[in-house]
């Protein structure tokens, strides 16, 4: 936390954030609003949220960002976008996104292009196909690991053959352990 803690304060984050609270001030924000502004509202605007008291049935498609900690039975296909199961969150669903953070429950498949990251209070039981993952301690999982790199994989796939049985076998006993 030091190290993340010293670059803020060496660099321009601390000054920048000081400012940002008072932006009604008319000389400095308008320089500074046009390039925080579409930051602040891509961020907010470009991901949707489902509530904990929201049951959704059916599926989702779309192109925002996805934030769920509600329950979600049925399908999400949000291929270039990010998925977040809070901790409240509840999803009966195959999930394909460039990105899914599960802090929740996921039962069902996971495809993302980038990365799958299932965090220490998180639960998924399912199969994920992803070129990244990452597993916290403490973490739930149960299912199988597909690493696919897109660049390398027409080269590597006849070498990686072995290499997904040894995983989704490495994986069977951490979780049986």
């Amino acid at each position: 936390m030091s190290a993340m803690w010293k670059p803020s304060q060496t660099g321009t984050t601390t000054p920048n954030l000081t400012p940002e609270p008072p932006r009604p001030t008319p000389a400095s924000p308008v320089m500074e609003t046009p390039s925080r502004t579409p930051v602040a509202s891509a961020s907010t605007s470009d991901q949707a949220t489902i509530g904990k008291g929201l049951f959704i049935k059916g599926e989702i498609t779309g192109s925002e960002s996805l934030f769920i900690d509600g329950k979600v039975d049925g399908a999400i296909n949000l291929p270039g976008n990010r998925v977040t199961v809070g901790r409240n969150g509840q999803v009966a669903a195959n999930v394909t996104a460039r990105e899914v953070v599960i802090l929740g429950k996921i039962r069902g498949n996971v495809s993302a292009s980038d990365r799958v990251d299932i965090r220490a209070e998180g639960s998924l039981a399912g199969d994920v196909a992803a070129a990244r993952i990452s597993i916290e301690d403490g973490a739930y999982f149960k299912g199988g690991i597909d690493i696919r790199k897109p660049e390398a994989a027409k080269p590597a796939s006849a070498n990686s053959a072995a290499a997904p049985e040894a995983a989704k076998t490495a994986q069977a006993k951490a979780v049986q352990a």
